[in-house]
Order: structure tokens, then sequence, then C-alpha cells
């Protein structure tokens, strides 16, 4: 278990393989399933790319191994500040994420250890959506991404039942479809001309260092 959690840095993934290995599923649906779940990623790493454009090559494929849901959030969260310097944009990612892995690791290590002998009325897996639930509000800063998380809930409900956990990647495209349009008809959605993106405002101020 704790050698899956170094492995896949993914919670929503690991409790979906565990779960189909505990039903002796085969080696191919549990490595489907596990990608197909993770697929999010990409929309992730679209969207905070472009803060990270200017990190060298080995930088970014270390910072896409850390790329999970919490450190995602609070980190575009923290960017979006028009107060944040480009240059913390490294230490405050990488600070977030060694804070994340090493608290994930250490309670994992705690889980197997303690878990057998914890009651199973306590319900403990309920923790998870509301994690998911907290990460959430903390992003919905404008109509876009409140239309989007919307459409998207909406959409993760009635597609619960397709197969494949299909119904995920469904919901999550469609929520950001209903975003980009609401963005775009209130002409807010961003402009990118291939060097300064969103940090265009302060490049001309701040010099951008990767250290």
């Amino acid at each position: 278990m704790v050698g899956m959690s170094l492995l896949l840095f993914s919670g929503a993934a690991q409790l979906a393989v565990i779960d189909l290995i505990g039903q002796n599923a085969p080696v191919a649906v549990v490595i489907v399933t596990a990608i197909i779940i993770n697929i999010r990623h990409i929309m992730y790493s679209a969207s905070i790319a472009p803060y990270f454009r200017r990190f060298d090559t080995a930088t970014k494929w270390v910072a896409a191994y850390f790329l999970a849901d919490e450190i995602y959030a609070v980190s575009i969260t923290e960017y979006r500040d028009p107060v944040t310097e480009l240059r913390s944009h490294k230490l405050f990612y990488f600070g977030a994420a060694t804070a994340f892995f090493t608290t994930w690791l250490s309670s994992t290590t705690l889980g197997v250890v303690l878990g057998a002998n914890l009651p199973s009325g306590l319900s403990l897996e309920f923790a998870i959506p509301l994690t998911y639930l907290a990460l959430l509000f903390s992003v919905l800063d404008d109509q876009s991404t409140e239309i989007a998380a919307l459409v998207g809930g909406a959409v993760a409900v009635l597609a619960s039942s397709v197969p494949l956990n299909l119904g995920l990647v469904i919901a999550a495209s469609t929520g950001i479809v209903a975003g980009v349009v609401i963005d775009i008809r209130g002409g807010q959605f961003p402009k990118v001309d291939g060097t300064d993106g969103p940090d265009a405002e302060r490049s001309s101020t701040t010099e951008v260092g990767e250290e």
C-alpha cells in the first residue's frame, strides 16, 4: 500500500485500483481504469502550464509527478493573485507538493498500521468527498468557474452509471466547455500570444528567474 502511494500519486486512482484488485479484475481493466481517472490531470496541466513556461525541462518533469488535485488547487489559486511574484511560482508549487506528499505517505503508513484496528462505523471514507468539496469552493471565484462546477456536477450525477468511470471524463469535459463558453461570451477568455501568458502584466517589471 505504501509503495503504491509512492508510485501512484493519485488518491482517486489508488482507491479505484485497490477496489478492482479486491474484485480480482483483469490487469488490463485495472490499468485502463487508473488511466481514465487520471485523464483529468491533462486539464490541470493545460491550466497551470502557462505559469511554468519559463521553467527548465527537468523542473517540468518533476512538477508533473506532483500534480495532484490538492496541489493544483492551492497553486492555481495563488498564481491568479495579481500581487504574486512570478519568481515565487516554483517555490510555492514545490513547497505545497512537499507538504502534501509528506502528509500523504505518512498518512498511508499510519492507515496500514492502524487501519485494521479502527471501528468500521466511523465511515472515514466520507472524508474523501469532503476534501474535494473544500478544494472546489476555494476556486469558485467568478461566473465561469461557478457555471463550470454546476454543469460538471450535474453531468457527473447523470453519467454516474457510464462504465469504466467515463462519466467523470464526460462531466469534466462538459464543465470545461460550459466555462469556456461563458468566458468567450463575456469577452474574458484569456488570449495567449505565445510569449507572455497570464504573467504578461508583470513580466515587464519583474525579472523572471527559475531559482
